[in-house]
């Protein structure tokens, strides 16, 4: 699509930040990028927001935004739900493997053709006070009812018909999407920004990789995953292939939902903890890398980059929280669709609820409060023995790691040996992720393998302990649509 007409820019002084709009008035639309996959278009966008914080001039990012190839989602668009308080960012990603090296899509597996269809779509809501963030993934498989319009690529009109989301973009670009994503959630969309695989690799090296935690390994045949437990600074290609795996375990595309939202939230942490943002060579470059391969609105340009950005300079992981839309209903069967995945219409209405009033998904738990863990505390069996001499310190033990969660017998008991001095986890070795769920609830702890001790694990306590800390499963589903803050998904 040709880039519009700019009116000419001015070569003088920075322009002062333009106050922020009032309450219930219109908003301008912002820009997206071209094309990527679900965590490397949100990633990209929300450091699109992190990165003009860095307070680089003017100048600076009007050359930038030059880069930005501009689309107008919003044009004829009548019957639009009401606007409500803060920002709404309808972040899209086509994979555009077409724009990859031979070499490249060999080595991270992106063999096939290119679908021209979102791959992945998020809406991130900016708060009038630009101190959270919200984002909400839209899985592409949900169950839609596409309203009626014009195909743009065989001009034939269509009544408005049942299809999977990720079809609107195929069926009518960015204005369908935009139109099927506002009908759905009834969430006024403010700007929209699309992404692509090559935005995303380079961006991720431009910021010299992203850390990633994980308490088991991932290996996935389809994308050429291949990660051991444990944490790793992903590049671009590997990152590539951390949010594209959709075959690490059961959960299919559900699952990499929640590897992208932490993948993002890894970014943003990268991005405000390394000094980039006060770096402005680095600035440019990773800005360079995001908005290189980016389409976007007519409306979100140089002065709102730079006005979101100082107003979230202190912006970091625990401002963010992620979720995706309450399901109600799995593989759900449409006839001439397919199997779909149908929202929990009364949860999900609360959940878009909460977005239109400004307010926040979850309360925020504070980072370090809980540990997180592969094995949930309340599955985990647990017989307590005293390994010291110290009255009593079993049953202690034992009522803190129940108070925390553990199934603990309760009936603590004296150890044969009376003379530990660090407190030991002895574990049968095919329990050995609860094992280590148990371990880091014990600071300090030593695991200890026995075969044959079977499911309930033994907790030897010994003159090194302490305290019992806080612990929860890495997939909590914590409230009522299971939001997780940015600081409880990156690694500690």
């Amino acid at each position: 699509m040709p880039t519009p007409p700019r009116s000419p820019r001015s070569t003088a002084a920075p322009r002062r930040p333009q106050p922020p709009t009032p309450r219930g008035a219109p908003r301008r639309t912002a820009p997206v990028g071209r094309r990527p996959r679900w965590g490397m278009r949100a990633v990209t966008t929300l450091s699109v927001v992190v990165l003009a914080s860095a307070g680089i001039g003017h100048a600076v990012m009007t050359s930038l935004d030059e880069d930005i190839t501009r689309v107008d989602p919003f044009k004829d668009m009548k019957n639009r739900p009401q606007a409500g308080h803060g920002m709404n960012i309808l972040l899209v990603g086509t994979d555009g493997r077409e724009k990859i090296s031979k070499a490249e899509r060999h080595k991270y597996r992106l063999g096939g053709a290119p679908c021209h269809c979102t791959d992945t779509i998020m809406i991130v809501h900016i708060s009038e006070d630009r101190k959270r963030a919200s984002v909400v993934s839209l899985p592409r498989d949900s169950y839609a009812v596409m309203p009626a319009h014009v195909d743009r690529v065989s001009g034939e009109r269509h009544h408005g018909h049942p299809v999977k989301l990720n079809a609107a973009y195929a069926e009518g670009g960015p204005q369908l999407t935009v139109r099927t994503v506002e009908n759905m959630t009834k969430v006024k969309i403010d700007h929209y920004l699309e992404v692509d695989f090559t935005s995303f690799m380079k961006t991720v090296d431009a910021v010299g990789g992203v850390p990633i935690c994980t308490t088991d390994p991932l290996k996935d045949s389809y994308t050429g995953l291949n990660l051991p437990a444990g944490r790793h600074t992903l590049a671009g290609g590997q990152a590539l292939q951390f949010v594209r795996a959709r075959h690490v375990d059961g959960a299919s595309d559900l699952g990499r939902m929640k590897r992208q939202q932490r993948f993002m939230a890894a970014l943003v942490e990268r991005l405000t903890s390394s000094g980039i943002l006060l770096n402005p060579m680095k600035f440019r470059d990773v800005t360079r890398a995001v908005l290189g391969s980016v389409r976007a609105d007519k409306g979100f340009g140089t002065d709102e980059m730079l006005d979101l950005g100082r107003a979230m300079r202190n912006f970091s992981p625990s401002s963010s929280e992620f979720t995706t839309v309450p399901i109600g209903r799995m593989g759900y069967a449409v006839k001439g669709v397919g199997s779909t995945l149908k929202w929990d219409a009364e949860k999900s209405e609360r959940l878009f609820h909460a977005l239109r009033q400004d307010q926040p998904l979850s309360v925020h738990r504070s980072r370090g409060a809980a540990r997180i863990v592969p094995v949930a505390p309340q599955q985990i069996r647990v017989q307590v023995e005293n390994g010291t001499r110290t009255a009593g310190l079993g049953h202690r033990v034992d009522a803190a790691l129940a108070s925390t969660g553990f199934r603990t017998t309760k009936a603590p008991v004296n150890s044969p040996v009376r003379d530990v001095r660090r407190t030991i986890v002895a574990h049968d070795p095919r329990w050995d992720r609860s094992a280590k769920s148990l371990a880091a609830a014990l600071p300090g702890s030593e695991l200890r393998t026995v075969k044959g001790l079977g499911p309930t694990l033994k907790v030897i306590a010994g003159a090194d302990f302490e305290r019992v800390r806080k612990v929860r499963a890495e997939d909590p589903g914590q409230g009522e649509f299971g939001v997780v803050q940015g600081d409880e998904v990156a690694c500690s």
